[in-house]
């Protein structure tokens, strides 16, 4: 029987794989991830950021010792090590999964004619990372959704079901070559690597199930409102494993409906895996999105050139209790919590007037599960200038997110630890409590906790007027 080749991607798993499942139909199998060198602070993010570097590193090694130490690990052009350990390997045959970016989709079709051109090798691609495939749903006058709501019912609700989860090869025959390199040799860890330990985190295909089966049996349950307190725990934190492939989106969206009440519960979060479909979706055909505003009146925004507002935000020193614990947890652990991506991001753009771009190269670098699809649409979204978008003039309120999402405060005294003694009713706005307050609570503003960086109110109207500006001339 013939040995083939299977790439491994962001399909860092056994079971539902596609790819892999074929590959193992033809024979012995030679398992491959290829770290490919990229120009570091590329404009078009193909350079991974500290955060998934890291996460990257733990779940190579745990793949690795699922294959029994048998995966092969190389650092350069793919095109070059798919024909090199071919021919090692004496394959005229590799497999692997899309990657749904234009330049990754680009670079797997110049790469499936090189092989073919070249050296007779025919690289096979599968769908193992969408329920549905983006060229697949479009209007019925052939253009594609740009409303999240009439893509996700009226396209892909009614296109039918998703492809049912693969089991795991039963007859996977590893093939071997010595010379690999080490997870070292890839040097993703670094001196800006998050703490990894303190979330928890099992870096591992087996980890992204125990935490889906978590979920399912405690969070769940009353997710459509708890999903938006950072301090409980009904989101899935889920993300991470999905970015790398460590579980599937099909498997989830089975297990979801095997365990789960029909019901709102149940559909909210079923419509989370929509959006970040819908991410993938816009992305797909607007590849620009990224870097360009999906609204082109946005190209003549305002935007404030201010470093020092910007390094303050970045490391949570905004003098705003819930925008500075979000930003916190993101330094610490590479995570931050859905509810807090938005109203830091919100407070970035419409309250310091700094371009989304600037926030949307933090996140790129930070969060453990950086991606670009979701990373861009999701800046947009909050900016006002994408598709299906939060209008312009809804700016979150800080205070009043933090009142109603942390009322007892527990997530920013965890992260803003400054601040432990102050009463609840003075700690979302510690500016408008009194000095002998403050100093009862061990806390000097300006000092050991720092003032706002702007006046809330008057931040506010000055982008308001702004973005009515703007909008005026569009």
């Amino acid at each position: 029987m013939p040995n083939s080749i299977f790439w491994f991607r962001r399909d860092l798993r056994l079971g539902d794989n596609p790819g892999l499942v074929e590959a193992a139909k033809l024979g012995k199998v030679l398992c491959v991830y290829i770290f490919e060198d990229r120009k570091q602070n590329a404009a078009d993010f193909s350079e991974l950021g500290s955060g998934t570097k890291a996460w990257l590193h733990y779940a190579l090694d745990s793949l690795n010792k699922t294959l029994g130490g048998k995966l092969f690990l190389a650092r350069g052009s793919p095109l070059d090590v798919l024909k090199d350990v071919a021919q090692k390997a004496s394959s005229k045959n590799v497999f692997c999964n899309h990657i749904y970016e234009p330049m990754e989709m680009e670079m797997e079709s110049h790469i499936i004619k090189e092989l073919k051109s070249s050296a007779g090798i025919t690289l096979r691609s599968f769908n193992s990372s969408l329920l549905w495939e983006p060229q697949n749903i479009l209007q019925q006058n052939g253009k594609p959704y740009k409303i999240f709501t009439h893509f996700y019912k009226k396209g892909c609700l009614n296109y039918g079901e998703p492809r049912s989860p693969l089991a795991e090869p039963s007859n996977l025959n590893l093939l071997q070559l010595n010379d690999t390199l080490t997870l070292e040799d890839l040097q993703l860890l670094s001196k800006d690597s998050p703490n990894l330990t303190v979330n928890e985190w099992n870096i591992s295909e087996k980890g992204a199930n125990e935490r889906l089966e978590g979920f399912l049996q405690s969070g769940l349950d009353n997710y459509k409102i708890g999903r938006d307190f950072p301090s409980q725990h009904h989101v899935s934190r889920l993300s991470p494993y999905l970015r790398f492939g460590q579980i599937s989106p099909n498997i989830i969206w089975y297990a979801a409906r095997k365990v789960g009440t029909p019901g709102p519960d149940l559909d909210h979060f079923s419509s989370e895996l929509g959006w970040r479909e819908f991410s993938v979706y816009l992305l797909h055909h607007w590849p620009h999105i990224p870097r360009e505003s999906f609204n082109p009146n946005f190209k003549g925004f305002p935007w404030k050139d201010d470093e020092k507002a910007l390094a303050a935000w970045k490391e949570g020193r905004t003098g705003v209790p819930i925008v500075d614990a979000g930003m916190r947890e993101l330094l610490q652990t590479g995570y931050m919590h859905n509810r807090l991506r938005m109203i830091v991001a919100s407070y970035l753009v419409k309250n310091l007037m700094i371009h989304w771009h600037r926030g949307e190269d933090w996140f790129w670098d930070k969060l453990l599960d950086a991606d670009l699809a979701s990373n861009s649409a999701s800046w947009q979204w909050v900016v006002g200038c994408g598709a299906d978008a939060a209008p312009y003039f809804r700016i979150f309120n800080p205070i009043l997110q933090s009142e109603k999402f942390d009322p007892e405060g527990v997530f920013i005294r965890k992260y803003v630890p400054e601040l432990t003694n102050v009463p609840t009713k003075h700690l979302f706005a510690p500016w408008e409590a009194t000095d002998t307050v403050m100093k009862n609570a061990g806390v000097i503003m300006g000092k050991t906790y720092p003032r706002p960086l702007v006046d809330f109110k008057k931040s506010r109207q000055a982008a308001q007027d702004a973005f009515d500006k703007m909008n005026n001339k569009g």
